[in-house]
This record gives structure tokens, sequence and C-alpha cells, in this order.
């Protein structure tokens, strides 16, 4: 099951996301997980800066241009030809993932090999390079060996101070908060994106963690369109104006933290998660399943794509047991009912301010 992005690409609903997992997992989770059928898997860059990072999806029913020489973790996962997305790859100084060892392991296996792929690539401008997006996308390339990319996202709505191309880093002023770079504004950014596609070197472009208003924004002053816009959604943080905005104008939205952030954002930011409603577990009584595949059910039937996390095969495969029933109108509107407006990400916690304010 897939969702038609407004460029032509058939994105699948469900994925699977392996941020802040440890590294001994990651192999055979991967392996896991494509014999069950996931077909995307998300390791976006984020704002925690990670010593190695990379991400792949293989996005099905699109048709790849060409064979791409391609240093990837795919030959380490046992494949010799993946049909793949390559979302990101490349180094930070610090260190707050916890499968650096493994995923180096993995792309030192690949370099060798010189494994040959064919897919289409999204990557994501950091929020140090937004004075430097064609730097920034150049470099991409570079790395990864491509004539273009597909798909091509500004992480986060904010410039800081640049430190060099292709970084990741955080920089913070000496009063420990994010030391931002007032002189670049978004819709300059925006611009800059769009210029890589009329140079040939992205297909499409798009938008993370965008607020209605400036989603709103970005659609005044764009002359090409997002494509997506990947945001925090579950039921107690449902932002219905926002998604139904945007799907009004054709921009698909990508929840990430679909399943409230569970027990890892409980103990990175003290939040708690939607999975002990009780709403939630009368409903998983009532049809028989687990409270996670309710609300990822009730995410794919708000036409957005989900990307769960879990390092445990048998959430794996529950997560991906999501096509077989419906939730029924009355049962969408008692999910609707429990919606607390309760974000479970704070990035303000490490960057000193609130960036959603």
């Amino acid at each position: 099951m897939a969702i038609t992005l407004n460029n032509g690409f058939k994105m699948p609903v469900v994925g699977l996301g392996v941020w802040r997992m440890d590294g001994k997992d990651v192999r055979d989770l991967i392996i896991n997980s494509i014999k069950l059928g996931y077909r995307h898997f998300d390791c976006a860059v984020i704002w925690v800066r990670v010593p190695y990072f990379f991400s792949f999806t293989d996005w099905d029913n699109r048709e790849m241009g060409g064979y791409v020489k391609m240093q990837s973790s795919i030959h380490y996962l046992g494949f010799e030809f993946h049909s793949s997305l390559v979302s990101q790859i490349g180094k930070s100084k610090d260190a707050d993932y916890k499968n650096e060892a493994e995923v180096g392991e993995a792309l030192s296996e690949a370099f060798k090999t010189g494994l040959f792929l064919s897919y289409p690539v999204r990557l994501q401008l950091w929020n140090s390079d937004h004075g430097h997006v064609l730097e920034a996308c150049k470099d991409s390339l570079k790395k990864l060996q491509l004539d273009y990319l597909d798909l091509y996202l500004v992480h986060f709505p904010v410039a800081v101070k640049h430190t060099g191309v292709g970084q990741t880093d955080s920089p913070l002023d000496k009063d420990g908060v994010l030391d931002i770079d007032t002189t670049i504004s978004l819709e300059t950014t925006w611009h800059a994106m769009e210029d890589l596609v009329s140079k040939g070197l992205v297909r499409s472009i798009g938008i993370s963690n965008y607020d209605i208003f400036l989603t709103r924004d970005c659609l005044a002053y764009s002359k090409v369109k997002p494509a997506v816009n990947q945001i925090e959604t579950h039921p107690y943080f449902q932002r219905d104006c926002l998604v139904k905005f945007c799907q009004k104008h054709g921009i698909c939205v990508t929840a990430h933290t679909p399943l409230g952030g569970a027990a890892a954002n409980a103990e990175w930011f003290g939040t708690v998660s939607c999975l002990d409603d009780p709403v939630l577990k009368a409903l998983a009584e009532k049809y028989k399943k687990t409270v996670a595949q309710i609300v990822l059910r009730w995410g794919i039937q708000r036409n957005t794509v989900v990307i769960p996390k879990t390092s445990k095969f048998e959430r794996l495969k529950e997560n991906f047991e999501v096509f077989d029933f419906e939730l029924a109108k009355e049962d969408m509107d008692k999910i609707k009912a429990i919606d607390r407006k309760y974000r479970t990400n704070q990035p303000a916690k490490f960057w000193g301010i609130d960036l959603y304010a």
C-alpha cells in the first residue's frame, strides 16, 4: 500500500525507523523486516548529531534510473542487490547514536565490495547548511556518486551557524542556546532548493517539522511545491489542521514518532505515551490487535505515512500487520477525541530554545 507524491513517486505507507537503535540489532532487524515485507527504512539525520548515519528505502512502482555504484551497507546485510532509496550517509563528530561501530563496519565492507544499486535517492538539508544549499547538495551527490537526488528535504525550519558543508553539528552560543543565523530566511533557503530542481540536481523537494503557518508561507513563495512534510503526529498530537492543510495542497504528510515516542521519549524527554490510553486499549481488544497496530492503522486511514521504530522482531511483525483490518468511523472518532495537543519530541532540552514556540 502506497501514497502517490505530487511528483509521481509512490511511497509505502508503513516504514521502519532505526534511530536510537543499538548497533548490534540493526543488521538482523533490517534483514527480518525485509523478509516480512518492509520496503521503507528511515534513518534520517537528526538533531542529536550522529557519528555515522545512513538510510535506505525501497520504493516500488517507480521506474528506477540507471545503475549506480554505491558504497552502502546492503552487502553487509546479506544482499547482492537491492532496489533502495539511500537517504543519508556521512560522518559527524558527536556521538549520540549507539550503532556507529556496526554501521561503520557495514560501510567498510561495502567499500571493499563495490556494490551496484539502482534506486531513487532522498536526502535532508541540515540546519547549518541553509546558506550553502548548492554546496551541501553537491557534497552529498559526490559522496553518493550520483548525478541527482529524487527528494531533498529541509530538515528543520531554522538556519544555524555554518560549521562546514555536510556537517550535522548543532552549535550553541555562550549561553548554551542554539546559535541561529538570522541572516538567512526560510524563503531564501527554499529558493535555493528550487534552484537545485532547475539545475537537474534534485527532482523534488520537501520540508520537515514545518507548522501550518510555515507551510502556508512556503506555498506562497514557492515555485516548486513541497512534496512532503515530515512531522510528529500521533493520537495525543493529531495536528488535524496541519495534516488536512498539507493534504489539501498536495503535500504528503509523513508521521515520525507515530506511536508517541513510547519508552524512548519518556527516557529522553520525560513524556508519556498514548499506548497506555484506555480508549486505545479498548479498541485493541475490540479488533483483536495490539494498541500499536490500532494507532498505526489510524495513521494510515488519515492518509499519512507512518515510520514506527522497534528493535524487537515480534513488534516488527505486528507493526506491519495493519492491512487486514479497518477502523470503523465511530472508532476513528473515538481516537480523534483523545487528542491532547501533546508534543513528545522536545529539542529545547538540547538546543536551549523552543523551536516550536
